[in-house]
């Protein structure tokens, strides 16, 4: 491994970073999509099923089709840290969206009551009583979409965009299981980084509400 990070070390560092942006990115707007998509989907429930079911199949289409569906497509085929960013999102949208949905349906009814009694409006009760309860839901969604992100990023250097997969194309490319090694346990790494961070906050507001 010393011998990896002697030969590789630069790369693995600029690649890490371009790993992380394109994570971090895609995540942002999975957030920014998914959470109020969920809440939405609490007021409208008669949605919920064809929505989530939409969310669903974009999350069981191969990752490398799906950077191969939307190369076409115009203005995401002209950049391709774009596109694997849009595509990333795709994947990140499901857990994020569902968690969002089921941790406020999980709600009592008689809290619920009780807020409509203090004549809470619903942004009031959706504040201070739903969001603050269904918060941990919506973390274990928020964590399970960051770590799919990791390792699916690995594919979008199949199309030009970057990050740590490029090291492994061209590892499997040259037979070079170092190159493999330098890409994967960076991977690797980040993945079980934010998985433990996450899930520690994740504990941390679980602790909280009880």
């Amino acid at each position: 491994m010393i011998s990896i990070l002697q030969r590789y070390g630069w790369e693995i560092a600029r690649l890490t970073f371009e790993h992380l942006w394109l994570t971090v990115s895609a995540m942002l707007l999975a957030v920014v999509i998914g959470l109020p998509a969920g809440i939405l989907l609490t007021r409208r429930p008669r949605w919920a099923r064809p929505v989530i079911g939409i969310a669903n199949v974009i999350q069981t289409v191969p990752s490398l089709a799906l950077f191969g569906l939307l190369l076409p497509v115009p203005w995401l085929g002209e950049n391709a840290a774009r596109l694997a960013i849009v595509a990333l999102t795709g994947y990140a949208l499901l857990p994020i969206l569902r968690n969002t949905y089921v941790g406020i349906e999980s709600v009592s009814p008689e809290l619920i009551g009780v807020a409509d009694a203090l004549g809470m409006t619903d942004w009031q009760k959706l504040r201070k009583v739903e969001l603050p309860i269904a918060a941990s839901v919506i973390l274990a969604g928020i964590r399970t979409s960051t770590v799919v992100c990791v390792g699916v990023a690995t594919i979008a250097a199949a199309i030009g965009a970057g990050g740590l997969g490029e090291l492994i194309f061209r590892g499997v490319a040259s037979v070079d299981n170092g190159l493999v090694l330098a890409g994967a346990v960076p991977a690797a790494l980040l993945a079980l980084v934010a998985d433990g961070g996450l899930g520690w906050i994740e504990k941390k507001l679980a602790v909280r509400q009880s």
